[in-house]
């Protein structure tokens, strides 16, 4: 492992380059703090020394406080454990010390590493150094003197929007707002930073501490209005996240009181945010989503992985057209096979529309575009597919016909070929029972719209080479998903683990719960949009389809009604022909539909609920709990079942996936907020009034009964727990 060092040189023209070494992104760790703080002191004793240049290791400034140190308060809940480096280190130490400090900026400068650099005396960095201040992805705010100085640099305006936003900047643009002093080569960063910071020795430039700078906060009843518009804007568009609005506080502090008492309120601010539940929500899912690319008996065992290079998609619908433009993205070869030319033009032209929406929102550039699209091929037939290392059939969920599909590659596709199947629902023992390589087929399970949506769902049979899923993980990081490897069964994780969530939402419904409200109700705890209206946007199609699927395979656990049917056969198909739960108007407008009544007592009525026509009284609480405890429950038996590696994968893929409030940290995060008794209790209660729907699982049913979080992986004694990885 390599050690944490900060190291001291002392060149021949007085200058003491500090230099700070923790790879792989000098993040500052305790051992750093206490190692700037002694080579500070060391430096200011020394008569040879005129001045200071404060740098990164290999390439890299900072890439902030080591986040390790924020689990570990969060398990102890002892904020003594954070170090003093806002007053004692950047303020003291550095910014009013009698000899002055220079910040050579190269790679990244982010968070805390960037608050040192504020610090400084000036900043000299290349051109193309990452600056920003990202603590509030992870429930904080800045917490060394960050919310005080960038504001006093760049202006008041363009400090929050980075902050509230996270948003990182490049050196370049840092130089126009007067956050960088000077832009150097690699190079000539050193002798750069070296020769300023004699000049600010020798009194050659001027000295300038950021927290005694005003001039770019503007007057102070501008400074109020611009705070006062921010906060509105914060509250409408981030209501579930605190930390907007305290980092607004702190800037605010300063603003009236000035820099040093921002400072001393952002330091106080600071270790009451750490503790929260945002706080600790978004921590965990840091570190969940890391731990991701850990899969034991993969990554573990020496495997390296195989460089993909050209990819074959088998249907250029929706998600095929998406899982082409993913890889093309990733500037990787496509061959996109079609039945016949009318599908396959339908397909080339929806990866250019996919393209062209990119380009429009300025992520890709016309020349961009174009190099994409040189790497793709449409075909008829399977005679490219010679040559690629990976098929991934994405056809509609019929068995017959993806077994004739594996059937067929296996023969005319190269041994060391990856058969994947973008399957939702079936299981991939039966997609690949026909074949001889059920070693090579894997579940690439990817989300609407494939090429926007962050997470693959890796799926493995128990016949699963590791290789093939390691080399599938790679791929997965080429294309900037999120992969998260998972067993084999119906659903797989993400699918079978939600199937609740729409049902729940339609049992309420006829139980007598306003649909509007349900939907009302769940978007105001987090997520996109309503079970309603999101089965809108995704169209029923597919949940006619794996309708039955589910209830063969979940018999006993499903809430079954003709909702889906009756709206079907009213012409309704959601927001593809604008009739669904609601009217779709141009624009993306949508409002509700009053003639979707009739259609929900007919549903009641075939389904033998509500006969009396009083509706059941339910809180917004008790809407959110009776729609997401049965999804928590699925996830137990998920986890009994060892269909994921860890309970934190549920966690990612559920944000991810469907959209799961990031800020509540994932489904089974949250559910061990709550608390398992709590939750088995409820649903316990629900299932003697509205049937096995509600029926809580073992593996539930144990940890409630021994007050165990859902999160803690052992042993079950539920018969159907069988290894699956």
């Amino acid at each position: 492992m390599a050690r944490t060092r900060v190291f001291l040189e002392v060149g021949s023209d007085g200058v003491a380059v500090i230099t700070m070494s923790n790879p792989p992104v000098n993040a500052l760790a305790p051992s750093i703090i206490a190692g700037l703080k002694e080579k500070y002191a060391e430096a200011m004793s020394r008569n040879d020394v005129k001045a200071i240049v404060l740098t990164g290791d290999n390439g890299k400034f900072s890439g902030g406080f080591d986040i390790n140190v924020f689990a570990e308060v969060h398990k102890s809940g002892d904020v003594s454990v954070l170090p003093d480096v806002s007053v004692d280190l950047v303020v003291n130490t550095i910014e009013d010390a009698k000899k002055p400090s220079v910040a050579a900026i190269q790679g990244l400068a982010l968070g805390g590493g960037l608050e040192l650099a504020l610090g400084c005396h000036a900043r000299i960095s290349t051109l193309d150094a990452q600056l920003g201040l990202p603590e509030l992805t992870l429930g904080v705010i800045p917490g060394f003197g960050g919310t005080q100085r960038l504001p006093r640099l760049v202006g008041l305006s363009k400090a929050i929007d980075m902050m509230l936003l996270s948003k990182s900047i490049r050196a370049k643009e840092g130089k126009e707002y007067g956050l960088i002093d000077a832009i150097a080569s690699s190079n000539d960063l050193l002798m750069v930073a070296r020769q300023w910071a004699l000049e600010l020795a020798e009194r050659r430039k001027p000295r300038l501490r950021s927290l005694h700078r005003t001039d770019k906060l503007g007057s102070l009843s501008e400074a109020h209005q611009i705070v006062f518009e921010m906060r509105q804007q914060a509250k409408k568009t981030s209501p579930h996240m605190p930390q907007h609005q305290v980092c607004l506080d702190a800037i605010e502090e300063g603003i009236i009181f000035g820099g040093y008492a921002g400072v001393l309120k952002e330091a106080r601010l600071f270790k009451e945010i750490v503790l929260s539940t945002t706080a600790r929500s978004l921590v965990h899912v840091f570190f969940a989503q890391r731990a991701t690319s850990k899969v034991p008996k993969v990554t573990d065992i020496g495997l390296k992985p195989r460089h993909i290079k050209k990819v074959a998609v088998i249907g250029g619908g929706l998600m095929g057209s998406g899982i082409a433009t993913a890889f093309l993205l990733g500037d990787i070869h496509v061959i996109l096979k079609e039945i016949d030319s009318t599908f396959l033009q339908r397909g080339m032209k929806s990866i250019a529309a996919n393209l062209d929406g990119l380009v429009k929102k300025g992520s890709l550039t016309l020349d961009k575009k174009s190099k994409v699209l040189s790497n793709l091929k449409g075909v008829l037939d399977y005679s490219d597919f010679r040559d690629v290392d990976m098929v991934i059939e994405a056809v509609i969920e019929k068995i017959p016909l993806k077994q004739s599909i594996f059937n067929d590659i296996e023969k005319i596709c190269p041994p060391h070929c990856i058969l994947a199947s973008n399957t939702s629902t079936i299981d991939l023992e039966i997609v690949g029972e026909k074949t001889n390589s059920q070693d090579r087929i894997v579940g690439a399970h990817f989300f609407s719209p494939a090429h926007v949506m962050p997470l693959l769902e890796i799926v493995r049979t128990e016949k699963t080479s590791p290789q093939v899923v390691l080399d599938v993980m790679n791929v997965g990081k080429v294309i900037k998903k999120v992969p998260v490897v998972v067993g084999n069964c119906t659903g797989f994780a993400v699918n079978r683990t939600f199937f609740p969530y729409s049902q729940a939402a339609k049992l309420l419904v006829h139980l007598g719960v306003d649909l509007y409200r349900i939907d009302r109700v769940i978007s105001g705890f987090g997520m996109p949009m309503g079970p309603f209206q999101l089965q809108d946007l995704a169209g029923y199609g597919v949940a006619l389809a794996i309708k039955p699927i589910f209830s063969s395979a979940f018999k006993g656990r499903t809430f079954e009604s003709e909702m889906l049917e009756l709206m079907v056969d009213d012409g309704r198909n959601g927001k593809a022909n604008g009739r669904g739960y609601y009217l779709y108007k141009p624009g993306n407008k949508l409002e509700p539909d009053s003639s979707v009544q009739a259609i929900i007592d007919e549903s009641r009525r075939r389904a033998g609920m509500m006969l009396s026509g009083k509706p059941i009284t339910v809180t917004d609480q008790e809407i959110v709990e009776m729609i997401f405890f049965p999804v928590v429950n699925e996830a137990c038996r998920v986890m009994a079942e060892q269909i994921v590696v860890r309970a934190s994968d549920v966690d990612i893929a559920s944000i991810l996936g469907m959209g799961f409030p990031k800020h509540r940290g994932g489904l089974l995060f949250w559910a061990d907020t709550i608390g398992s008794s709590y939750i088995y209790s409820k649903l316990t209660s629900w299932a003697g009034s509205y049937g096995g729907f509600f029926t809580p699982s073992q593996y539930l049913e144990e940890r409630a009964k021994k007050g165990l979080p859902l999160s803690l992986a052992g042993p079950s004694s539920s018969k159907s727990s069988r290894s699956r990885m």
